[in-house]
Parts: structure tokens; sequence; C-alpha cells
């Protein structure tokens, strides 16, 4: 597959930073909160948003920004920026465009910190969702929608539950009340899907996952597709089409064109929130992001051999994978997923509910038991006991996370290994 005349994996290794005669030829780090200038003009264009450039790093730096370009570049995207955390990505996608009083509507399978973000602390901010399940009919969906619905969110795969977003279906209900679709794309990663050939209109990732790919720095990130019409639905997104007073009357969509998202989310919410990850994480982020194309088939490729092993396995009482023939998710992954390639993450219970899933994680050796995911190492754990240890057994269910779910993320170790830890951990049993 192709993007701007490149492949993936060259997209992967070479975008982003481009040294010219004798810089580094590696992606520096700036290392630097500020930036000199010559004149006070000179900073003065730059805080009226009529040049571009660096001067404080809370809002840009160019380490980051090198970064965020080759994630607008995979993504084949308009434009991009790096936030702190995924946590910080979705929340600015969202209130880039909502406000006290509007509402808008998310997939109810989605990460629990990002429900929670969306049912609770979002409310705080006067800003009402509703949560609806992605596999219901487009004709039960479209109730949700309100006048002052103002986008609707959804996550590729949803974590830990793993279903497969119909990305076509939502971008359609999306577009049919005259908002952007918004997908989390952590878990595919734009080695596997890019959402925007969907009709998807901004991505958000949590660059900590497969990105990063080492557990080494937390991120995110937001990349616009610029192909949705602010001006064309004005009433709707004011903060984008009207004068902003904070930028003596500027207005994005008509300054910035299709730049307008992330500029407006630049200059108001990373100035005002201030979740900008240090240029070392981005130096970091980078390094993973240049063998991403090479480790994403790997993680694949371990995790369908594991989830075939688990589903032969008579002490498993089910497994959810989209990549086995038998997962109610498979047409659709195939359809969605480049070779119909999904993640490297299966979720699976163990006959016997909570207790023997338990006492089968604590024996496993080679697989580490970690609050992660989307590692080259193998890793695994427990929602029921860590991620949502705070519900119970009929809340749990209602979250779409059994009581025996255990999420096993498959890293890029020799398979083999990977499958006689795992019967290590039955012979437990």
């Amino acid at each position: 597959m192709q993007k701007n005349n490149k492949h993936l994996g060259t997209i992967c290794v070479q975008e982003g930073w481009k040294p010219k005669k004798g810089e580094s030829r590696v992606l520096p780090i700036f290392q630097s909160t500020t930036f000199k200038y010559d004149n006070t003009q000179q900073m003065a264009d730059l805080f009226d948003l009529k040049a571009s450039g660096y001067f404080y790093t809370r809002l840009q730096n160019p380490t980051n920004d090198a970064v965020a370009a080759k994630i607008t570049a995979l993504e084949g995207g308009a434009a991009g920026m790096l936030t702190s955390s995924g946590q910080a990505a979705n929340f600015y996608a969202v209130f880039n465009i909502c406000e006290a009083g509007d509402h808008f509507i998310s997939a109810s399978t989605i990460y629990g910190g990002t429900f929670n973000l969306f049912g609770v602390s979002m409310k705080k901010l006067g800003i009402d969702v509703t949560f609806v399940d992605p596999d219901a009919p487009e004709e039960e969906i479209e109730k949700a929608f309100k006048p002052n619905t103002k986008c609707v969110f959804g996550e590729t795969i949803a974590n830990p539950v793993l279903s497969v977003l119909d990305i076509e279906k939502f971008a359609r209900l999306a577009h049919r009340h005259g908002v952007p679709l918004i997908v989390d794309n952590t878990f595919p990663t734009p080695i596997n899907c890019r959402p925007f050939e969907w009709g998807c209109d901004i991505v958000t990732h949590s660059t900590t996952k497969y990105m990063d790919g080492h557990a080494t720095q937390v991120g995110g990130a937001i990349v616009d597709s610029g192909n949705f019409d602010w001006d064309a639905h004005a009433d709707k997104f004011p903060g984008l089409t009207e004068p902003d007073p904070s930028y003596h009357g500027l207005a994005y969509s008509k300054a910035f064109g299709k730049g307008a998202y992330i500029t407006k989310a630049t200059a108001q919410l990373m100035r005002d929130f201030g979740s900008i990850p240090s240029p070392h994480n981005a130096f970091l982020l980078n390094l993973g992001l240049e063998t991403l194309h090479v480790r994403m088939p790997r993680h694949c490729s371990n995790a369908l051999a594991v989830a075939q092993y688990l589903s032969e396995n008579p002490e498993v009482a089910w497994v959810n994978f989209p990549g086995l023939k038998s997962d109610k998710y498979y047409e659709l992954a195939q359809k969605q997923f480049d070779g119909g390639q999904s993640c490297g993450v299966v979720t699976f219970g163990i006959k016997g509910g909570r207790e023997r899933s338990i006492k089968f994680m604590d024996s496993l050796k080679l697989t580490a038991i970690v609050t992660h995911v989307a590692d080259a190492r193998t890793c695994v754990l427990h929602p029921a006991s860590h991620t949502h240890r705070q519900l119970s057994d009929e809340e749990l269910i209602a979250a779409g996370v059994r009581p025996d779910l255990i999420r096993y993320s498959v890293g890029i170790e020799d398979v083999e290994d990977v499958i006689e830890d795992l019967e290590t951990g039955f012979k437990s049993l």
C-alpha cells in the first residue's frame, strides 16, 4: 500500500526529519523550552499566528513536529500533533469541537479510561455523551443523534474486548448529521488500517503502544484528514469558523484551510492545557516508528498462532481475535485491515472463571503481568483484578469485560517459546 508516493515502510524510516547539508542525519532532540528571534516583531507575528516557527515548547517543538509529520504521513492526513498521552489526544480531539452544552456519541466498547473520561470527567465540563452499541443497526444508532451532537467517536479495535468498528457505517451516520467521525487507531496502527480510507475524519493514537513498541515513553497523537468541511456546517462549529477573540478575530477555517482543526488544537488547547510530550519522549517514539512496519506483521502472526493454539485447548472457554475465522469480526477485519492483519492482542477466558484465570496468569514465566499492552515483550493483564477492579461482576459484564477475561498481548519473541509458556500456565491448573 502506498501513501504520498512512498510505501509505508519507507515513510516509517524516512519521513518527518529532513536534514539539510551538514545537519544531523538522526532526528535531533531540541531539548529547549525557548527559541531566539532577532526582533520583537518576529516573535509578535508568531503569537498572532501570522508566521510559522517556534517560541515555546509548550505549544510546539521541532522534534515533536517532525514525529507528528511522520505519523500524519503514515495515516495519509493533512496535519497532526503530538500530545503527552493517548488520553490527552482523545480529550483534545473531542474538546476541540465540543463545549459546555454540546453532545457527542461514542461506541460503548472503548478503553475503560476513555469511557470514564467521556462519561464522567467531560460531563463535569457540561459536555454530554451517549454510548451506543457499535454492532447495533444504523437505524438504532441514528436515534442517539441530537441537534447539539458535534462528533462521533470509536476505536478501530476496542481495548480490551477486541470488537472491530465498522468505520464506513459510523462515517455514514456522522456525515448524515453533519459531524466528523473520530477514530482511535491505536491497536491496528496505520500499518494495518488507515481509517481515512473508510470515511473517518480524525484519527487519534496512544503512541505508548505499538508505535513506541518498547514501553519507553507515554504519548499520544491526533491526525486530521483535512476532509471535513467545517464551513459547510458553520453553525455547528463556531469555534473553527467564527473569529477567535483570543487571536485578534482570526477564523481558523478561513486562515488555515485543511490545517484549521490542528492549528486550533495547538493554539488554544495546547496553549491552555499544556499536554505536550517532552522532546526526548518524541525522540524515543521516533525510534519505535522506524521499525513499526517490521514489528507489526510479527505481532500479528504470533497472535494468530497463539489464538489458534488457545482455541484448541480444552481448558479455554472462549477466545476473541479478529484473525480467527470463527471470530464474529473476521469478515469485517478482512475488509478493513490490510491482509486481514489486525493487532497482536488476544483475549480469552479460562473454564472455571476468575480464580482459575488468576492462577493461570500467576504461573506464567516468560509473560510479564504489567499494566501495558502492545509491547515488543509478551505481557498479560486480568482487567477484573486490575484496570476494572472497582467493578462488580455485573458491572464488568455491562462494560463488556467478562470476569474471566485475560488480555494477552503477544510480543515479537519466537512464538514457540510463547506457546510453551502458555502450556506452563495450563499445567498449573
